[in-house]
């Protein structure tokens, strides 16, 4: 550590810092653009210029390595008069078009201009004008006269999205931020280039002239996609959601969001929404009330029950439905007799050890998010793991940086946008022979045991078997990962044990990546079959008379695909809880239910930490949160213990009470342990897994989200046409 005087105060720094860092440290503001704080430092802006005792002209604060004793004045004469200076020549080719300006009122530019920038302009020369650029239907890049060339998109690109899909052309006064080969910028966590961008040259297409930062409530939430359980904040105006943005959080999602976190939202606004509860006579969808729709439920429960049982009845429970509303529908489910709940819906294998009544580990990510980014050795098994979770490639791409090795198992190389070094491609049916292969190089490099008694195949003497076995046995900070396809697999349970085998032996974490925002905490609700209980497979298949779809459509979200139509054709009645007109071919029943914006609700994390959120606007018509619905449904036929007056009375109930207001779930419960015999039988078929784009309800009906690269390229494949 060393020290520095700024503005009179001492103030310790680590040696190699930044004047930038100190004043940070120090809580003192230095005017700044092209300095950010996760960017490489560029010291293009020359905003940040101040005084430093001795120096012959101000420095750039963000480029200036802090020296022992130096003395630094940020509010001198000098340095105010330096930065006044950087904001004339910034403003020259400025357009004065700050009331159409979409960025007016959150405009870093805009605020520095009112205590750096002058009244009036001593230059009268013509402004340039840059061209507008079409880079898709996420980013707006209409306005690129406003540019101030501070390249924060392009670092972000290069640096942390490991894609430079834009860059700065020219010099001087041609000077521009362009795809220089008019491309579109495709990368899954473009948008935010916007969020960075101090001026408005890049703005949300999808928001473009739809309000006013001032006009806009803010309001916390969590994202109900992928497993980061990223932090919101969910701009509302008149009872509509406008926008999203990221709210910081280092351990989660740092200040950064994936573009189907920030523009999924859309959905929400769309005539695809259902708004009242509708019930099918004569083939027509009629609407009608929510005490005659709940009736014909509990009425039809009833008697499917008398005349088959309740084993014949089952519901199918998205992951992405909050905990309050998984451990409703299971204990709904239970209190009627039925030990059918599932929410394993493109699951290949339902291994028995799973089952409820067994206390089952709780499948999670086996370490914390935020240290991904300090990994020095990462196997991925099964994920693409830049689109299945884009903000756990973003630390992985980091780790990469500091120089941390990656290796993958997958049945198709893909462009993960940073350096995979080891890469063993096999079809999924080969995976645990693979995985096997590399245990048996470990096994042979450490001279021990392998763990299965029959030999490895030759191909374990493949170079890049043994180049992947020697990485993982070198480093310090190591994890094993298993992607979506992992989990999904028929083998799951053979991959699992071996990857647990190959953990202990290297000193690696092994966990899995899990799919949803709520898979984890699908577990801790019980949304699992109990011992005589069928799994999601049996009851996609037709196996029951009467089913409840808790905010799922099975033929998108299931292993079952469209398959799952003819399986649920078979059933008497099937009640579809939605906050979207779904199922509508083989559903008896709509219950509109709040999506996550409408309702109170809690998600637990990759990593298992537990996040509640509050709804941000009101329920849309009709519409009702999910929990709700299962509590008054349950009253209606007469099962004891559904008295909840609200969410967090129903948290509470589904943790035990001890642990409800725990941040994170307590560790013996967290567990990637099986006892599973590891079977090298090659399975069939490809592992279940969705699309970018495809996840979930709400992603699949975002208009702008369906309009990128990556969605066409999806609908391409689902199509049978090359990708």
């Amino acid at each position: 550590m060393i020290e520095i005087e700024l503005d009179g105060q001492k103030v310790e720094i680590t040696e190699g810092s930044m004047i930038m860092h100190a004043a940070d440290k120090a809580g003192t503001y230095i005017p700044h653009f092209c300095y950010h704080k996760k960017l490489s430092i560029a010291a293009n802006c020359r905003m940040c210029l101040v005084d430093v005792e001795k120096a012959p002209k101000p420095m750039p604060a963000c480029a200036t390595p802090v020296t022992q004793g130096m003395i630094v004045r940020t509010k001198s004469d000098k340095a105010i008069k330096a930065q006044q200076s950087v904001m004339e020549f910034l403003l020259i080719n400025h357009p004065l078009d700050c009331p159409i300006c979409d960025q007016g009122g959150e405009c870093q530019l805009q605020d520095l201009a009112v205590g750096y920038g002058a009244s009036s302009s001593r230059y009268e020369e013509e402004k340039r004008v840059v061209f507008h650029k079409d880079v898709g239907p996420l980013i707006s890049m209409e306005e690129m006269s406003r540019c101030i060339h501070c390249t924060r998109c392009v670092r972000f690109g290069q640096e942390l999205a490991g894609e430079m899909e834009l860059g700065m052309i020219h010099r001087g006064e041609h000077s521009e931020i362009t795809t220089v080969l008019n491309d579109t910028v495709d990368s899954e966590v473009s948008g935010n280039m916007i969020d960075l961008c101090p001026v408005g040259a890049l703005t949300s297409k999808p928001f473009r002239y739809q309000a006013r930062p001032w006009e806009l409530s803010r309001r916390k939430s969590v994202s109900p996609h992928d497993s980061t359980g990223a932090n919101l904040i969910v701009q509302v105006k008149n009872n509509k959601v406008m926008r999203v943005l990221p709210l910081e959080n280092d351990a989660v999602n740092e200040c950064w969001l994936a573009d189907r976190d920030r523009f999924s939202y859309e959905a929400l606004n769309t005539t695809e929404r259902l708004t009242q509860p509708m019930l099918k006579q004569g083939g027509e969808w009629k609407p009608v009330d929510w005490q005659t729709a709940l009736e014909y439920v509990a009425n039809g429960l009833r008697q499917i029950k008398a005349d088959h049982g309740a084993a014949s009845i089952g519901t199918l429970a998205s992951p992405h439905s909050t905990v309050e509303e998984l451990f409703l529908a299971a204990a709904l489910m239970r209190a009627m007799g039925s030990e059918n709940i599932d929410y394993r819906l493109r699951n290949a294998e339902f291994p028995k050890t799973e089952a409820a009544g067994t206390t089952p580990s709780v499948r999670w990510l086996g370490t914390t998010i935020a240290s991904l980014s300090n990994l020095q050795r990462a196997l991925v098994i099964g994920s693409n793991l830049r689109k299945d979770h884009p903000l756990f490639a973003m630390r992985v791409r980091a780790a990469t940086r500091k120089g941390a090795t990656v290796s993958l198992i997958h049945d198709v190389e893909q462009d993960w946008a940073m350096p995979v070094k080891n890469k063993l491609i096999a079809p999924a049916g080969q995976w645990v022979q693979a995985l096997a292969d590399v245990a048996g190089a470990i096994a042979a490099e450490k001279g021990v045991s392998g763990p299965i008694s029959t030999q490895a195949s030759t191909g374990s003497a493949r170079t890049e078997v043994k180049a992947l076995a020697q990485s993982l046995l070198a480093g310090e900070r190591k994890a094993i990962l298993l992607g979506n396809a992992a989990a999904h697999h028929a083998s799951a349970s053979s991959i699992l044990a071996l990857a647990n085998w190959i953990g202990e032996q290297t000193g690696a974490t092994v966990g899995y990546l899990t799919e949803a925002a709520n898979t984890v905490g699908a577990q801790l609700a019980g949304a699992l079959p109990g011992a005589n209980g069928l799994n999601a497979g049996q009851m996609l298949a037709g196996g029951l008379k009467a089913v409840l779809l808790l905010n799922t459509e099975p033929e998108f979200d299931s292993a079952a695909g469209r398959a799952a139509v003819a399986g649920l054709n078979k059933a008497q009645m099937v009640v579809t809880l939605s906050p979207f007109k779904a199922n509508l071919e083989f559903s008896d029943v709509l219950l509109p239910i709040a999506p996550f914006t409408e309702t109170p609700g809690t998600f637990v994390n990759a990593e298992g930490l537990v996040q509640g959120f509050h709804a941000v606007v009101k329920p849309l018509g009709e519409t009702r949160p999910a929990w709700k619905v299962l509590r008054v449904l349950a009253n209606m036929l007469g099962l004891p213990g559904f008295d909840y007056e609200s969410a967090q009375e129903v948290l509470a109930a589904s943790r035990g009470g001890d642990h409800a207001q725990a941040a994170s779930v307590q560790g013996n419960v967290l567990g990637n342990r099986t006892s599973a015999a590891i079977d090298l039988s090659p399975s069939a078929g490809r592992p279940a897994t969705a699309a970018i784009y495809q996840l979930d309800s709400i992603v699949r009906r975002a208009p702008s989200l369906q309009l990128t690269a990556d969605a066409k390229r999806a609908a391409a494949v689902a199509e049978g046409e090359p990708a």
